[in-house]
């Protein structure tokens, strides 16, 4: 039997909590999305039943945050956030509130940060309540704070980038006076833990808003507080017969421009920072005027680290990111290497990300993607040949040729390597063969 949507479980939630005799709505970005003809990602409710009256009610929950009055029911095998209609009271940290009280929707609906994010819907008799003006926001494209920007944005900083993930996510724009308390307050964002700041710039730099959200970033003074290594990239120019689009934070906004809408979670990160070891390592041929950097793949995977360390991304995310920093110069020597050479790049666990990145990077600058078709055909050619891919010999097979583990072993498997992935040696047989005439040599020699 297949799984029931999101929207059937969610309505078939509220519809349980309304026949207990308790009010309860869908709530916030869900019903934003779907009155903008959007499929909503999670569905939210908002209920004046209490944590115990909704964990009486269902049979599966988590008491994720039940001071704050917070419930997961697990329906139809999906997560759902229950909550309590609540007021808050008393930030002091800019990160949450001292005191909660249960309340009605329609404080609970002030509470919240946006305009655009109070809206409560009842799936049961499709009405929609608005007690902040939202519905007049979304049809002005507006990002609004409820109430003073200054007061919204001291109780939890990191709405300052929420707005500006909004807009972006959204295309709308920020509302002025909402903008100019987030470029006054920007400094504050320091006192968001790193985690949370990671999550939202994550949303950010989604495809297709990419681009605009680093101009929004840029623009809202934000960058320099979460992503300060990006400004320099602002200012640093490059050699016009290269790059005709100019400074280097041009370039990676073209990139981020031609994000495919699959684009897996890093490649984004890739594109930000491939290129971010550029402003400390520019210099000016004045003979030529010409604009080099030399070793900034080097420097940039070095600085790759550091930041995506510093805004705790997990080491898997951050080996691959480097990875392909560190490597995404190669890419213009692919059709001088050596078969061999070339090979060890197209089986590299990170070679597909370094490809999207690598057909982005042209698409950013002169749009040849000369290289690229070059890359994809060989990549086919070497599916064609599976038994490429395993080496031929290991260190076990030339112990039994009489060989002692060391340096000379490693060189010796390493030769053998490049042999067999420029189809010199194709069998194993042939490579017991090779190495036996290689250690005689050695023993002679």
């Amino acid at each position: 039997m297949a799984a029931s949507s999101p929207k059937t479980t969610a309505k078939k939630i509220v519809a349980r909590l309304q026949k207990a005799g308790f009010a309860a709505f869908w709530v916030g970005g869900c019903v934003r999305d779907f009155l903008l003809g959007r499929e909503p990602w999670d569905i939210d409710i908002a209920t004046n039943a209490t944590p115990e009256h909704i964990e009486g009610l269902f049979k599966h929950t988590v008491p994720v945050g039940r001071k704050f009055g917070v419930i997961i029911v697990i329906e139809d095998g999906q997560d759902f956030q229950v909550a309590t209609f609540r007021s808050d009271e008393g930030y002091k940290d800019g990160r949450r509130p001292e005191k909660v009280i249960f309340g009605d929707a329609r404080a609970d609906a002030l509470r919240r940060d946006f305009t655009v994010n109070a809206l409560f819907y009842d799936p049961i008799s499709k009405v929609t309540h608005d007690w902040a003006g939202g519905q007049r926001d979304l049809r002005a494209k507006i990002i609004r704070t409820i109430g003073s920007p200054e007061k919204r944005f001291a109780e939890d900083h990191l709405r300052l980038l929420r707005a500006v993930r909004f807009a972006a996510q959204l295309n709308f724009e920020i509302e002025p006076d909402t903008f100019i308390a987030v470029k006054k307050l920007a400094p504050k964002i320091r006192l968001i833990s790193a985690e949370r700041i990671r999550d939202e710039l994550m949303k950010l730099f989604r495809p297709p808003h990419a681009a605009v959200g680093l101009d929004l970033l840029r623009d809202s003074g934000l960058m320099e507080h979460v992503l300060p290594d990006l400004c320099p990239t602002m200012t640093c120019d490059q050699s016009p017969n290269y790059h005709p689009e100019g400074s280097v934070y041009n370039h990676i906004r073209l990139m981020l421009e031609q994000l495919p809408p699959d684009a897996p979670t890093s490649l984004p990160w890739a594109v930000l920072l491939h290129d971010i070891g550029k402003p400390p390592t520019a210099s000016l041929d004045r003979a030529t005027g010409a604009i080099h950097f030399y070793g900034h793949e080097k420097i940039g995977a070095e600085m790759s680290r550091q930041i995506l360390t510093r805004l705790r991304f997990p080491k898997k995310e951050i080996d691959e990111i480097e990875a392909c920093v560190r490597q995404h110069m190669q890419f213009k020597d692919v059709k001088q290497m050596r078969k061999a050479t070339l090979r060890r790049m197209l089986m590299r666990e990170t070679f597909p990300l370094e490809l999207k990145l690598h057909k982005l990077d042209c698409l950013g600058s002169h749009r040849s993607l000369e290289y690229y078709d070059f890359l994809v055909k060989e990549a086919q050619e070497l599916k064609k040949k599976p038994h490429i891919r395993p080496p031929l010999l290991t260190g076990n097979d030339l112990i039994v040729l009489g060989m002692k583990p060391g340096p000379g072993m490693g060189a010796l498997l390493h030769e053998i390597r490049d042999r067999q992935l420029a189809d010199e040696l194709k069998t194993k047989r042939t490579a017991v063969a090779w190495a036996k005439k290689q250690l005689k040599r050695k023993k002679v020699d």
